[in-house]
């Protein structure tokens, strides 16, 4: 497991929420859980399970990427460099005229997550019921989640079984161990070499059966609200 430093997650929640005005009952309701659930997510207590970090984040309207960032916000960075002259960007050129593919020049270099990911260097969310999301990589800008997902022996993507749907598209290949996914009314078997790909709104769930850890790479794109 890489030795990176592991965000705030919680305090990342409680913040978004909080600018979003919502309070915490409320968000409980909306993603039908308890309070003390959340509670206990937003001071580091517990970690959410991946289908209730999904729902949290829809709705706050975030993105799971967001949670990655242990600073500020890729969006802040890049203003932030433009008014600073730093990088590749003229100080000169207006913030709002910045593409989005020049923001990996603009950003923080402590903060760039790439092009090269270093295996030593890689950000980590241990998630609950045995689920760990490691950041491969990051474009400032870019609507995608790019991770190596590790399913534990008797993880799962859901700790009460349920199934999750959220925004985007999900694409998975799976390098190592079994992994049975649950897609609508279909249920699938993937093995070393198999590869996936459906519309994340779509009810689904992953667990690992096995006795060895399920390990594979996966994109999920255009997750932000």
């Amino acid at each position: 497991m890489s030795p990176a430093v592991v965000p705030p997650v919680g305090a990342r929640i409680r913040q978004a929420r909080l600018d979003r005005g919502t309070s915490l009952r409320a968000l409980a309701r909306e993603i039908g859980v308890s309070a003390s659930l959340v509670s206990q997510i937003e001071t580091g207590k517990s970690q959410p399970s991946v289908s209730t970090l999904y729902a949290i984040t829809e709705a706050l309207g975030i993105s799971v990427e967001s949670l990655f960032d242990a600073r500020e916000s890729p969006r802040k960075m890049v203003r932030q460099s433009v008014r600073e002259g730093a990088g590749a960007v003229p100080p000169a050129v207006p913030p709002a005229t910045v593409p989005l593919a020049l923001a990996a020049f603009a950003a923080e270099p402590g903060r760039r997550i790439g092009p090269l990911v270093a295996a030593g260097g890689r950000e980590t969310l241990e998630l609950d019921s045995g689920v760990v999301w490691e950041r491969l990589g990051r474009v400032p800008g870019a609507q995608t989640d790019f991770l190596l997902v590790t399913y534990r022996p008797g993880g799962s993507s859901s700790g009460s079984g349920a199934l999750m749907r959220h925004p985007g598209t999900e694409y998975g290949y799976l390098t190592s161990g079994e992994l049975i996914l649950t897609l609508a009314f279909e249920q699938y078997t993937l093995r070393p070499g198999d590869s996936v790909c459906f519309e994340s709104t779509t009810p689904h769930r992953y667990r690992n059966d096995g006795e060895v850890p399920a390990v594979g790479v996966w994109f999920v794109s255009g997750d932000v609200q």
